[in-house]
């Protein structure tokens, strides 16, 4: 790991949420000297990755890091084949669908890349970049049993996850012995783990390696929970075919052995 690269890529993640953060406060973060991390944020300036506000002083993401996140989504493939699909299954069950990836690194969270509104709903917030705890929902969840990548994340040595509701899942062995059963049906649900009064449900998308690349999933109100078997059989149906157009040779995908702990 490259030192310099790492901790300003932990800059811009103590940044994110819209947090303005003053150089004592970001090399507190990091557990630096102001020195060192002053140098780091004047690179990150200059390059229009962070700014600087005028009147206090402090530092927030700069523009830059929007641009960016504009030419991942335009690149991501899962994005543009999940497209029309999510478009067919919230018209199919009159639900919101969301695409989400696993991000990588600590936290075990996943990032909404795609989100289809509620049909007829009027005006909705577009929910793409939400970051959530993979634990809480059933995006997560779908990610989480089907990449072996995705398990250490919540690997936290008996100590619980990240509570979000009082029926987020914060027991590490609850969370495996469920995604167990994610594996086993294809299918994963929350129920008021991630915000109150939403359920989800939500299917892995694999591609042309057979990983994992993405999952799919409903936006149900609680007053339609639990869904019938007709929008069940739409969502399995909009995974599948996604992950079809991706090269995926089977759905659901195969679960990879899971990498061996080093001594």
């Amino acid at each position: 790991m490259i030192q310099s690269v790492d901790r300003a890529v932990r800059i811009l993640t103590a940044l994110q949420g819209a947090r303005r953060m003053g150089l004592g406060e970001l090399a507190a973060e990091l557990e630096l000297a102001p020195s060192t991390v002053h140098g780091i944020v004047r690179t990150l300036l200059d390059h229009g990755m962070i700014a600087q506000e005028r009147d206090s002083g402090r530092y927030r993401l700069g523009p830059a890091t929007l641009r960016l996140g504009n030419v991942y989504l335009d690149t991501l493939e899962l994005r543009s084949r999940s497209v029309p699909w999510a478009e067919d299954l919230a018209a199919r069950t009159g639900m919101a669908v969301r695409t989400a990836v696993l991000l990588a690194g600590p936290g075990g969270d996943v990032i909404v890349v795609a989100h289809e509104p509620r049909p007829g709903g009027g005006r909705q917030m577009n929910e793409v970049g939400i970051v959530v705890p993979a634990h809480a929902c059933a995006l997560g969840k779908a990610l989480l049993a089907f990449d072996p990548a995705g398990e250490p994340a919540f690997d936290t040595a008996g100590e619980p996850l990240r509570s979000m509701t009082g029926e987020t899942i914060t027991d590490p062995a609850r969370l495996r012995t469920e995604l167990a059963a994610i594996r086993r049906v294809g299918l994963a649900t929350e129920a008021e783990e991630a915000v109150l009064g939403e359920y989800g449900l939500a299917a892995p998308v694999a591609d042309h390696s057979g990983t994992i690349a993405g999952a799919i999933g409903l936006v149900v109100p609680q007053t339609e929970w639990p869904v019938g078997p007709g929008a069940t059989d739409a969502l399995r149906a909009a995974a599948r075919s996604i992950s079809r157009e991706l090269g995926a040779p089977s759905w659901p995908p195969v679960v990879r052995d899971r990498p061996a702990a080093s001594a």
